[in-house]
């Protein structure tokens, strides 16, 4: 399979450089795969989890709280506002996302509101699916 750039890369670290076949990213419109040869897109992402299949088709999940994603003729690069690699994702870790995102929302301002909601939603929806 043909592989392309990608890049994950958190305030704190960069999580993935090299050859991915394909990445599945969580898009605030919904959840895309890029592919080799993708059509460029830039676009912001929700609360969810990244499926990164490598150059050798090992998958690897990594959850993110939101960020930016851009796919272009060079590859796809994906800025992630916080990124956790599945395997070091525990209760406590998802547990303290919650509690910034109920932050965020007793902060935010009437235009923030929905958002900061729907951000809690769905880190308590991920909470859910994956049993912690």
């Amino acid at each position: 399979m043909a592989t392309f750039h990608f890049e994950l890369v958190s305030p704190d670290r960069v999580l993935f450089n090299g050859a991915a076949q394909s990445v599945l990213v969580p898009g605030n419109e919904g959840e895309f795969l890029v592919l080799s040869e993708h059509a460029p897109v830039m676009t912001s992402m929700r609360p969810g989890v990244i499926g990164i299949d490598d150059a050798e088709g090992k998958h690897r999940r990594v959850f993110v709280r939101g960020g930016f994603a851009d796919a272009s003729e060079k590859g796809l690069i994906l800025l992630a506002e916080t990124a956790i690699p599945f395997e070091d994702l525990s209760a406590d870790k998802l547990g303290e996302e919650i509690k910034n995102a109920e932050e965020d929302l007793a902060d935010a301002n009437e235009d923030q509101k929905q958002d900061a909601q729907e951000k809690l939603d769905r880190l308590r929806e991920l909470k859910d699916a994956i049993k912690l």
